[in-house]
């Protein structure tokens, strides 16, 4: 479901999975290790997906998702598009190397030293990473505490409303049939929405020209105030249970929302962001100990650099 424009872009409810972004993501499972194979008892070998011979299993899937940025996997766990798109990416990935190692393109010189260049980062940065990792026991308990406390504000949750909305397609510029149409639906939701008793949710679902929320009653699901475009804020006065907002016009049409619940500012316990704090530690440590390596293995082995023919370098 696209993103209703009620709300602002940093508020994407349902994440969309780029094709090229997961194709250029894709190329690194080649250098998985064994360990990120199935046991024997899994289902790792289940074939999801098939196009003529070639055969996808859960396993490789699953070793893609791994490859994708956090926010992109959570995106592919809540929407069963996104997880079918990525099957798709990895198919479209495949056709693209067998197409490419039919026509020997793996053995063009500019692709080898291309994947000479990627063979030694790899090395390089994996055996950086081996070297730095802290031990598995940072950090403690008490240093977990210690952050935690002293960021604590910035684990406050701000106030969050669930929200539900009945849109009227209207884009700025449309046809005069549309505008006209539009028109019409508007003053038939507002009679609606007017009368004693009148269910927002069945309006929304009577009406509402989005068809995905409309489906569930106009809910577009929880936001922070600041997620909400500000003409809409402005509108509603006090965002409070319950209320509902005058009608909006956007670039893309019409809408109304509806606060269905409201949950209070809270700050999390120590341990439901604890993961998050482990993993913000033990990265910030794994950086320090890399840059500390490095600085160490520069000074034991002196650089030597011709400044005088380093202009070189830029010239053709």
């Amino acid at each position: 479901m696209p993103l209703p424009l009620c709300l602002r872009p940093a508020a994407t409810l349902t994440a969309r999975l780029s094709i090229c972004v997961l194709l250029c993501a894709l190329p690194r499972l080649q250098a998985q290790t064994p360990d990120a194979s199935p046991s024997a008892s899994d289902d790792g070998a289940t074939v999801v997906a098939r196009m003529g011979d070639t055969e996808v299993t859960v396993a490789e899937i699953r070793t893609a998702l791994q490859n994708l940025d956090p926010n992109a996997q959570a995106a592919a766990a809540r929407d069963p598009k996104g997880l079918s798109q990525l099957v798709h990416a990895y198919l479209a990935q495949r056709l693209v190397l067998k197409e490419a190692l039919e026509k020997k393109w793996d053995e063009n010189p500019a692709v080898t030293a291309a994947l000479a260049r990627l063979r030694d980062n790899a090395i390089a940065q994996t055996y950086l990473q081996s070297v730095s990792a802290p031990p598995a026991s940072y950090p403690t308990d008490a240093q977990i505490e210690t952050v935690y406390e002293a960021n604590k504000q910035k684990f406050l949750v701000p106030r969050q409303y669930d929200l539900a909305q009945i849109f009227i397609n209207d884009p700025k510029g449309a046809p005069a049939d549309v505008a006209e149409k539009a028109q019409v639906k508007l003053e038939e939701v507002k009679k609606a929405l007017a009368k004693h008793g009148a269910d927002f949710a069945a309006v929304a679902s009577a009406e509402s020209d989005d068809a995905a929320s409309g489906a569930k009653g106009g809910e577009i699901g929880w936001v922070t105030a600041s997620q909400i475009q500000p003409s809409i804020v402005a509108k509603f006065g006090t965002l409070t249970k319950g209320s509902v907002s005058p009608a909006v016009q956007l670039e893309d049409g019409w809408h109304f929302l509806k606060v269905i619940d409201v949950k209070e500012p809270f700050t999390p316990t120590v341990e439901q962001v604890r993961g998050q704090i482990v993993q913000a530690m033990r990265t910030k440590r794994m950086q320090a100990n890399s840059a500390q390596y490095v600085t160490k293995l520069m000074q034991d082995n002196p650089v030597q650099v011709d400044e005088l023919a380093l202009p070189k370098v830029l010239k053709p």
